[in-house]
């Protein structure tokens, strides 16, 4: 009977420390607020995306890979819906006055989007927000795996949907982008 209470008061004393430094979480979770390279038994953001196999471990990395490729993503179509809102209000501008559409240096007003148009805008963003908070949640977990991962998939990312031309006037390149918000 005695062993049976120390089991308890055990379980519930690991359940109650909430897994902070690699104590676990009661559910054979390994988690660490430490740089750590585990592997079998870890989680991620809930107990049910535990590691129980080196396959599993695998799968998840291509899914971190592929969810930062998908931010990446997400941040092209950003910038590309408001390309074609200009675009396209610059064609109407232009059909509507018997012109060419100007350049985009020659435009000189800037473009109010519908609200329909802005919904949109707003959906893109929320959806680019989740994302990103997601991979930070995952980051926070301080695996070595998980963080590597993360940076393959930004490094791919940027390779495949930041190609993009550089130069040309109002464009601003990817290195500035960062700093626009502060000029």
């Amino acid at each position: 009977m005695a062993t049976t209470t120390a089991a308890v008061a055990a379980a519930t004393t690991s359940a109650a420390m909430g897994g902070m430094g690699g104590m676990g979480d009661g559910s054979g979770c390994k988690i660490s607020m430490l740089w750590n390279w585990y592997t079998i038994d870890s989680c991620f953001i809930a107990s049910t995306w535990r590691i129980t196999s080196p396959g599993m471990m695998a799968g998840s990395c291509i899914g971190v890979i592929l969810l930062t490729l998908s931010l990446e993503f997400l941040r092209r179509a950003v910038k590309e819906y408001d390309r074609f809102l200009v675009r396209q209000h610059l064609n109407r501008e232009a059909t509507s006055t018997g012109t060419s559409p100007p350049t985009k240096a020659a435009s000189g007003s800037g473009y109010q989007p519908k609200p329909w148009e802005q919904a949109i805008r707003a959906f893109l963003h929320m959806t680019q927000f989740a994302v990103a908070y997601f991979v930070m949640l995952l980051a926070m977990y301080y695996n070595g795996y998980i963080i590597i991962c993360i940076f393959i998939g930004a490094y791919l990312g940027a390779f495949v949907f930041q190609r993009d031309t550089l130069g040309g006037g109002s464009e601003i390149s990817a290195t500035k982008e960062a700093a626009v918000c502060c000029k």
